[in-house]
């Protein structure tokens, strides 16, 4: 890999740790404070929000400047969300605003890749970084667990000065404030991610210019025959593990009365069987071969629904693990085919914020709709059967999608194979 690459992983495994320790923290915070269970679900949503709403404009900022720039402002906008979380400003406002940073962050993490790596390594590198971020997952999540156990709260009250006792009265509130350091180490490293030779895309200087830009870009990306299917598959795969981690902590309670310490580790069982996913995908899959993973996403949605039989911890660990190794190999060929058609059809900011519009729209939806389903007094396991046969079926009709397009446009798919094979027509 060209020099920077393994900055720029070090970078994101400290941001992705405390955005996955700080959703932990939040949950337990909402709960500390009496909240209703609905708020606790309506995380997940709330954090894709500023991803839906400003995906016109952070690709195109993540274009505007260097890449490593755009990714110190990101971390600091996630810095001022935890703050917000220990002042009287409602816990999910402020963690929309930790959104919003994720939100600028991503196109600039992973447009850096395409305008780093040519497309036969994109495939090697998409492993990495989905393998760090799974890493991150696994012990972000608990991390954020064991803050706020009651253990740590003990000691924590046992040694903390009585000033911060006052300010801090619980073990939440001063996990977030553990976890600003953490954000403050990635912003660390974000300074010390090289320039590549990308040529910068200077802003409009009228912002509303780029929504009809944006959507054009979109409608490219969707119209594009092998585009639109890489799109549709990480789409609708990111909707669900954005959803799943809750879920997971909500069946953890139903199934088996875990406390939000004890269920964020099963959160990070089904990071583990993703993270061997992704490994073995970045090892097996060329980028052209992408489209035969999709079968798998089928099968996701059916582990999903068999959840709500599962009441044995010994019986859930391999199965979450099993879970997300399906997931982890779905996602990493699809993910590098999507951003080597982006890249080439609309350069690689542009491309990641479509990608994450889609993404997180996705995400936006179905915790809408589990949230809503729980606050409507539908139970834990009620939803999750939902969740998981909506999940198979749009999986199965996407495959079926594929399968048109090759029988419809053979010679335009072959052609963008060809392409995808080939290092000399990236760009």
């Amino acid at each position: 890999m060209k020099r920077g690459f393994y900055t720029i992983m070090t970078a994101q495994f400290c941001s992705s740790l405390a955005d996955n320790a700080l959703f932990v923290v939040a949950v337990e915070l909402l709960r500390s404070r009496g909240a209703p269970e609905w708020q606790a679900a309506a995380l997940v949503p709330m954090f894709a929000l500023f991803y839906v709403l400003l995906a016109p404009w952070v690709g195109a900022f993540a274009d505007s400047r260097p890449k490593g720039q755009v990714m110190f402002i990101s971390n600091a906008i996630k810095v001022v969300g935890c703050v917000l979380m220990l002042t009287p400003v409602h816990p999910l406002l402020a963690y929309s605003l930790v959104g919003l940073g994720a939100a600028a962050y991503s196109p600039a993490k992973y447009g850096i890749l395409t305008e780093l790596l040519p497309p036969s390594q994109l495939v090697k590198a998409n492993g990495w970084i989905e393998g760090l971020t799974i890493a991150s997952i696994i012990l972000g999540v608990v991390l954020g667990g064991q803050l706020v156990s009651p253990a740590v709260a003990a000691w924590l009250a046992a040694h903390e000065a009585a000033w911060l006792r006052a300010r801090l009265p619980t073990a939440s509130e001063l996990a977030i404030v553990g976890l600003v350091v953490v954000y403050g180490l990635a912003a660390a490293f974000n300074l010390r991610i090289p320039r590549t030779t990308a040529p910068l895309r200077h802003l409009p200087p009228n912002p509303l210019a780029l929504l009809p830009d944006f959507w054009r870009c979109n409608l490219r990306l969707w119209r594009d025959h092998l585009g639109q299917i890489s799109l549709a598959t990480t789409t609708l795969f990111w909707g669900v593990s954005g959803n799943l981690r809750y879920i997971v902590l909500a069946w953890a309670a139903a199934a088996l009365g875990y406390n939000t310490t004890q269920a964020s580790s099963l959160v990070g069982v089904v990071a583990v069987g993703t993270a061997v996913g992704a490994v073995v995908a970045s090892v097996r899959m060329r980028i052209d071969q992408a489209p035969r993973v999709m079968p798998l996403g089928v099968a996701m949605g059916l582990l999903v629904v068999l959840m709500v039989l599962i009441r044995d911890v010994w019986v859930a660990a391999p199965f979450l693990v099993l879970l997300g190794a399906l997931g982890g190999f779905l996602v990493v060929p699809m993910n590098a085919l999507l951003q080597h058609r982006g890249h080439n059809l609309m350069g690689a900011g542009r491309s990641i914020a479509v990608q994450n519009f889609n993404e997180q729209t996705c995400i936006l939806g179905l915790g809408f709709l589990y949230s809503a389903a729980t606050g409507a007094g539908l139970s834990a396991f009620g939803a999750i059967t939902a969740f998981g046969l909506l999940v198979a079926g749009v999986m199965l009709l996407i495959t079926l999608w594929h399968r048109r397009n090759l029988r419809c446009y053979p010679h335009e798919l072959a052609r963008l194979f060809e392409i995808a094979r080939r290092d000399d027509l990236h760009g």
